[in-house]
C-alpha cells in the first residue's frame, strides 16, 4: 500500500529555488533514506512533507488522502480538520530532540496521546512504559531532559513519536547532534524499527547506516532527485557523476 505520494513539489525562499519539481512515493513498511550534500534541499523536502513549510506547487497524498494539490496553478491545502487528521498519520523526530524541558520523560511521551488524541491515561501510561523498555530507558521515566545524554534524549523523542501510533516516521538527521558513540545507540534503535517493518523516511548523512537499513536510497543535489534506487545501486554502484563525487568525498572523510 502506498502511504505517501508526493508529486512535482517546488519550493523557493525569496529568489532561491530550493526544491525543483521533485516527486517521491513511499510504500508501507518501506525504509527510504535521503542523502545529499549540505544545501541539496533534503531537509527542506522533509519539512514540506511534514507541513512545516508550505510548498509553492505540487501535490501530496497521505494514505490515499489528499493534503494539498496545485491543480489551479497554486497550492491548495486541505482544511484544518483534515490536515490535523492527516498529521496523525506520521511522526517526526528532529535532530535536536525538541523535548519539553519542563516535562518529565513520562509526561513528554504521554502528553500528546492524552491531550491531542484524547486516549485513556492509564492505557497510555502502560504503552509509555513499554516504549521506554524498548528504548532501553525503563529506569528514566521520572527524569527530566537535562538529566539525560543526547542519545537518551533522542531515544525519548523517538518513543514520543511512536506513542502517537503513526503509520510512518520522518527523521531529520537524527544523529547529527550526537557524538559517534551516541550515534550508534540511535542507529541501533532505527535498525530495530526497520526490522519491525516501520515505514520510515530518513534524512541522513550516515552512508553505512543508509546502506544497511534502507529499502531505497534517494540522492538529492541542488533541489533535484539525482538518483534513486536500492542501496546496492545508489551507494555501491552509483551511475550519476554527482553521486559518485559525493560518496567518494564522504568515504574520504571517514
Amino acid at each position: 500500500m502506498n502511504l505517501l505520494e508526493v508529486k512535482n513539489i517546488s519550493k523557493s525562499f525569496d529568489d532561491l529555488q530550493v526544491l525543483k519539481d521533485i516527486s517521491l512515493s513511499v510504500n508501507e513498511k518501506e525504509v527510504v533514506s535521503i542523502l545529499g550534500p549540505s544545501g541539496s534541499g533534503k531537509s527542506t523536502f522533509l519539512r514540506c512533507m511534514t507541513f512545516l513549510e508550505k510548498i509553492d506547487s505540487g501535490s501530496m497524498n497521505f494514505c490515499g488522502e489528499e493534503a494539498v494539490n496545485s491543480e489551479g496553478g497554486y497550492p491548495v491545502y486541505a482544511n484544518k480538520k483534515k490536515l490535523k487528521q492527516i498529521q496523525g498519520y506520521f511522526g517526526l523526530v528532529f535532530q535536536n530532540f525538541n523535548l519539553f524541558p519542563h516535562y518529565s520523560v513520562m509526561k513528554n511521551i504521554c502528553d500528546a496521546p492524552i491531550h491531542v488524541q484524547k486516549r485513556n491515561k492509564d492505557e497510555i501510561a502502560e504503552e509509555a512504559k513499554e516504549l521506554l523498555k524498548k528504548m532501553g530507558l525503563a529506569d528514566k521515566a521520572d527524569y527530566y531532559p537535562y538529566q539525560l545524554s543526547g542519545g537518551q534524549q533522542q531515544r525519548i523523542a523517538i518513543a514520543r513519536a511512536l506513542a502517537m501510533k503513526p503509520k510512518m516516521l520522518f527523521f531529520d538527521e537524527p544523529t547529527s547532534a550526537l557524538d559517534p558513540e551516541l550515534t550508534a545507540e540511535i542507529l541501533s534503535v532505527l535498525k530495530a524499527l526497520a526490522a519491525e517493518k516501520m515505514t520510515m523516511i530518513i534524512v541522513t548523512h550516515e552512508i553505512d547506516f543508509a546502506r544497511s537499513v534502507s529499502d531505497r536510497v534517494v540522492f538529492m543535489d541542488k533541489g533535484l532527485i539525482v538518483e534513486e534506487g536500492s542501496p546496492k545501486d545508489v551507494i555501491d554502484n552509483p551511475k550519476n557523476e554527482r553521486t559518485k563525487t559525493f560518496l567518494k568525498k564522504m568515504q574520504a572523510e571517514l
